[in-house]
This record gives C-alpha cells, structure tokens and sequence, in this order.
C-alpha cells in the first residue's frame, strides 16, 4: 500500500524558498511611524496547501483577517503577534496577491503567492521487475516530474520515458537498477522529490544447478537457473572474472571452466555490480593415478604414470619434494624423469587448481652395488677404482674417518676417485645425489706411520672459540692448522688424549677439515668441521632488506629488533619468535620497491640470493618461502633445511646462498625458473608456511650476490 501522499524534499520548500519581501511605500526607516502596520514578507512561496503560510511585519497584532486569493478570508490564526502571523493554507487557496485587513486599512502584497500542486506517487507496477521490463507509475501532478530515480542512485530523465502525463509515468526498467524504493522529482533547482514507501523487486539471476559437479578445469560447465540472460561476469574461486560465455540464456549459461580454478561457490555478477553466489561449492575434478612403472626406478630415468584426467597436470613431486620434469602428458598417461635428488616415497600430482593426489603405492629407487675396490690400499692423493652396479647415480664417495670426496668419473660398473686427505682405513661408501649412502663389505686400508686417531670433536665452531680434540697419540700431532692454512697459535692442555685449541682469526668459513702435521712431518686431517661465520656484502646496492631504512611494509608476526648481543654487526636485524602454524608472514615490500632486479635482469644462473640468518631454537617443521611475484609470474624457493634430520638450528650467525634458479613457479613445486628479475614489480619477503614449529629466527643483509 501506498500513503495518498509522500514527500521528502518537498516538505522542505518552504525552509528552503526566500521570504518575499516588498514595502507598501518608499519611506526610510527612521521616517515610519512605531504605531504604522507593516507588510515586510511572507512564506514559503511556493506553498503547499494545508501548509503554515508566515507573515512578517510590524504592528501585526493589529490585524484582522488576512485575505487569500481567490477571495478566502482567514480570521482564524495558528499564531499572532506584532512581528509575526502564522496561518493555515487553506485548500481552495490560489496564486495571487495576499491582503491584510487592518483597522488603517487594506495591505495587499506587491509579490504574489504561489503554490505547489501537490506530487502523488500511488503506486507502480508491476512489483516485481526485469532489467529492460516497462516499468508503470500511477500518480497525480506527474505531469511536473522530469526524473525517475532507482535505488542506488540511478536516474532516468523525461526524456527517456514512453508515457507521461499527470497520471502516469511509463519507464524501461535500466540495467543497473537495483532492488529498492524508487522516488519521482520535479528536478528544480530545489526540488520536490516523492518516494515509494514500498520497494521495487529487481530480479536477480538464481542458480538451481551446475553440471558437472565436480567438473574439469578446461570442460564446459552447463549453469541452470532462473534470469541467468541478466549474469554479465561470472567469478570461479581462485582465479579471474569471466566475462565471455559459449552461450547463455534465460536459463541456462555454458561457460569454459579456467584452468587455475579452484575449489569453491560461484559467483554470477550483473550491471547492478550486485553479486550471487550459488549454495553449493563447485568442486574441481582430482587426476587419479592407476599405476607408475617401472617400481623400482633409476633416478635421472623416465617414470610412466597412467591413470584418468592427467592432462590436468601442472608438476609431479617425488620423495624428498623435488619435482620432475614432465616430458609428454595425455588424459591417460604422464612421462616424468625422476630427478637425482628425488628419494623413496609416493607420487604426487598437483594442478593449477591448488589440487593434489597422491599415489597409492610407494615408489621405490634402484640403489649402486659395491663388489670390490682396487687397489684395496693406498696414500692420500691415489686414484681407486671401485667396481658394482649403477654407479653412475653417485655423487660422493665417503672414506674412513667421514671423509668424501667427488669422484673423478663415474659409470654404471665403475668409478674413480682420489683418496682425499684426512681419510682413515674404514670401508667405503658411496653416496648418491638423493643422499642414499651404500658401503663395502670390506675395508680400504689407508697407509700412515703415525697412530694419531680422533675419537671425538664437534661439528660446528665459531671464530675464536676454544675447541677440544680427543683421541690416541695425539701427542705426535705438532703442528693445528685450521682451514684457510691458518695455523693455530693459542692452546689449552696438549695431552696424547686430548688437545684444546682456539679457531684462529682468518680462518675460512663453511664446511672443511682441519690439517694437522706430525713431528715427522707427516699430514693427518680431522673429520669435517662446519667453521660458522657470515659472507661480507659485496655490493650494498643488491640489499632489498637489511632493517635500516631498507625495512618490511607488513608482516604477521614478528619486527626489527636491535638486541647488541644478538645482532650481527650492531645494526637492525628482522626476528620472528613464536609458535607459528601455516602461513605467517614475516617481511614484505611490493610496487617493486627498492627491488635491485634491473641490475640482474635475464642473467638468472649468473647470480644468487644471500641472506644471514641466525636460528636460535631447533626449527621442526614448516617451510620459510621465499617469495618473487611479478609481471611474468609468481616464483618462490622453499628453504627448509630441517627437512632431512627433523631439526635445524645454526647457534649463530651463517649466511644462507639459494641460486635464483631454484625460484621456481607453483608455490615452489614447479619447473618454470623466474626468467627476468627486472619485471619483479609485485610481492618479494619471505614467510613461514605449511607445517607447525616453534620459530625463533633472526634475518639480515637480504641480498643477491653475483657468482
């Protein structure tokens, strides 16, 4: 139902509209008498009927009866004083000149008073539009309106109409008409808008079923329903807008379903920017796998997967999570070469569509044989041969005493290598590139005078710190130098079971052995020792983030800290610390941001990312991505070195080195490097992601370095 009358700025007219002013003689102030019935204004003008009309003036508790036109006299006022007069408009009120009746006489006013005709919106139909449908307007006086205004502000003008006259406005529904009330205005200067106390239904397009469900990324997925001829976008979880259909109609909609898209609702827009989404997730169709052949396979070999819907295959990842290169893909068949570093476990099958599968049988991998070495003795610097099968997949041969060394050539029955220098009698082993490690039955006997034997040292030291060396006949050792041929000059107690000695300044970082010369002048060396130290920067105009100007824009945990006695050189540095589950953010800038990119260019395999970190508490899990997203896509690299031993930790500061070809598409699973790092103009930081561990993490000197 609509109220006989409504309006909204139209009540407004008489707050709105001038009084009009006149004087009934040219006298100057001071010259009118103070006993002398004044007319100086009234309104509002226009007024509307059974309205308040006002008078002002002087001496007005003089009059009478006011006049107004056609002849109505009002002797009944709402108010009355000197200054002012206030009365009702009654219906059958005119345009014309108003008059006071006063005991000096007749005042009549020199403007004349107009009034309003009164704007009726009774009703529209039909209640329930279209977009384009012929929408009608009953009313009175439409006759003055020159706008029909939908919700949301969308108006059409008089001249868009196809009927107007004082009863009826006849109007095609537009297409960003939203459901809502509508309003009519007269379109004045200040004008008199009247609105509908009811709203007008605007159909929407509604979803009654999508099919198939689950469908194929590239398939045609066929949407029933009701309006769907008014769906101009159509949005699929994961991935862009849709705009172009194969076909579409009242009630049905055939569409290509994008390739990247994911699990979840669908979401039909039209011009009313008003968005629908379906009650139901539309779920993407999973690759299945049947078989993979041959099991066992030889890494650096072609592994064959059947099984249906394979085509939809972006990256194939193999134990170890290194992923391999697909060489022929069909609907029933994937070709894929198992990469070197790939080890025992399941196949796993990702999409674009953020899906994944996994094989049901575990794949294993055909390991070497060691069936002899020759000669079976010899000194460092000798070359061996060791003879087996498959020896071609190794990478390292470990001799006793923990000691390896790169094999000079390798082939299916045999290998060579150099007896490395700290080796000790022990059998052999070889180790191949996915870390699986394969030993003699037999020991290699290394020829030394001396009975030096180290029984125990640590792994890892830093500059400057006192380490202890135990073990027998350690007194005929003379002389300790360190890596770098840094010899050492501060000992604590020199015993034959037992030598402490302090890392000499100058001593080379990173993995290596320590040398030490007998009193006849023969080389021992130790097992392999992890001298911990950070890379200097080598061009400060390659740091992206090192907290000091060059900081993070956001993050989810974690911030800048300048702690003396955890910082690397004094300086700000990034730290995380907490319980972290899934992705956290750590630091990221974007907009390409002081990214040195342009300097690197296209000369990916020329250069690498560096960064220094120090992993206070064992990390146990999770993944930190590191992150280059722009013009030609988004590339990360997943560092996780506690990946193999279960924890990680560096007790001081290392600096980490990632070759940029290792940035790599979908999420760190794929096999497209990042080509161009001049068109890195998006997302680059870091964060924690997929696993759970207690994180304390400090980071500095973000950088790339050239090789």
């Amino acid at each position: 139902m609509y109220k006989p009358y409504k309006f909204l700025s139209f009540l407004f007219v008489g707050l709105l509209s001038v009084m009009v002013f006149f004087s009934s003689c040219n006298k100057d102030d001071d010259d009118t008498p103070t006993d002398e019935i004044q007319l100086l204004s009234f309104g509002p003008s226009p007024a509307l009927r059974g309205g308040t009309l006002q008078i002002i003036g002087t001496n007005l508790d003089k009059v009478s009866a006011v006049v107004l036109p056609d002849n109505i006299e009002v002797a009944s006022f709402d108010s009355k004083t000197s200054e002012k007069i206030e009365l009702t408009i009654p219906e059958e009120t005119v345009e014309g000149h108003i008059v006071l009746k006063t005991p000096d006489g007749d005042i009549t006013s020199l403007t004349i008073l107009t009034i309003s005709e009164p704007i009726v919106l009774a009703s529209f139909s039909p209640e329930v539009v279209k977009p384009g449908d012929m929408l009608t307007i009953s009313g009175d006086y439409l006759n003055l309106i020159n706008t029909v205004i939908f919700s949301s502000d969308v108006a059409i003008g008089d001249t868009a109409f196809v009927t107007h006259t004082r009863e009826t406005i006849e109007v095609a529904v537009p297409e960003n008409a939203q459901t809502g009330t509508i309003a009519v205005s007269n379109g004045e200067p200040v004008p008199i808008v009247v609105e509908s106390e009811t709203e007008l239904e605007v159909a929407l397009p509604v979803i009654s079923d999508m099919a198939p469900n689950p469908v194929k990324a590239g398939a045609m997925l066929t949407i029933t329903g009701t309006d769907l001829d008014l769906v101009r976008v159509m949005k699929f979880a994961g991935t862009s807008a849709v705009t172009s259909f194969e076909s579409q109609s009242e009630t049905t909609i055939e569409v290509l379903v994008p390739a990247d898209a994911h699990d979840g609702n669908l979401v039909l827009g039209v011009a009313s920017l008003v968005e629908v989404s379906s009650e139901n997730e539309l779920l993407m169709v999973v690759p299945q796998i049947s078989g993979i052949a041959p099991n066992p396979v030889k890494n650096g070999e072609d592994l064959t997967i059947t099984g249906t819907d394979l085509d939809l295959v972006t990256a194939v990842s193999f134990g170890g999570g290194s992923n391999g290169s697909i060489s022929s893909a069909s609907e029933t068949e994937l070709v894929v070469n198992v990469p070197l570093e790939a080890v025992e476990g399941t196949v796993t099958l990702h999409t674009a569509a953020d899906k994944s599968v996994s094989s049901a049988d575990v794949l294993t991998l055909v390991v070497p044989t060691i069936t002899g070495f020759s000669p079976e003795e010899g000194q460092f610097g000798d070359e061996i041969t060791i003879s087996g099968t498959n020896l071609d997949l190794v990478t390292s041969v470990i001799f006793g005493g923990d000691v390896s060394a790169t094999p000079n050539m390798v082939a299916g029955d045999m290998l060579t290598v150099n007896i490395p220098v700290g080796s000790a009698t022990g059998v052999l082993s070889v180790v191949t590139g996915n870390g699986t490690v394969v030993t003699s039955e037999t020991e290699f006997a290394l020829g030394l005078s001396t009975n030096a034997v180290i029984n125990n040292m640590p792994t890892l030291a830093s500059i400057g710190q006192m380490i202890s060396i135990e073990g027998e006949s350690l007194d005929e050792l003379n002389e300790v130098i360190f890596p770098g041929e840094v010899p050492a000059t501060m000992f604590g107690q020199k015993t034959a079971t037992l030598i402490e000695v302090f890392v000499p300044e100058g001593t080379s970082t990173g993995v290596g052995n320590i040398k030490f010369i007998t009193f006849t002048g023969e080389e021992f060396f130790s097992p392999e020792i992890n001298i911990q130290g950070v890379d200097p920067v080598v061009d400060p105009g390659l740091v992206f983030f090192n907290f000091d100007g060059l900081d993070s824009w956001w993050g989810d945990t974690g911030g800048i800290e300048n702690d003396p006695e955890l910082s690397l050189d004094g300086s700000n540095y990034f730290r995380a610390n907490g319980s972290l589950s899934g992705w956290t953010g750590f630091f990221w800038r974007n907009g390409g941001d002081n990214f040195p990119g342009g300097t690197i260019g296209t000369n990916i395999d020329g250069y690498v990312l560096k960064f220094d970190v120090n992993v206070i508490d064992p990390i146990t899990g999770g993944v930190i991505q590191w992150r280059l997203k722009g013009s030609d896509g988004d590339y990360w690299h997943r560092w996780n070195p506690w990946e193999a031993s279960g924890s990680y930790s560096t007790d001081g500061w290392v600096t980490i080195t990632i070759p940029l070809n290792q940035f790599v598409d979908n999420f760190g699973w794929g096999s497209e490097v990042v080509p161009d790092l001049s068109n890195i103009d998006s997302d680059f930081g870091a964060a924690f992601n997929d696993g759970d561990s207690f994180v304390n993490i400090c980071i500095d000197n973000v950088r790339f370095e050239a090789l």
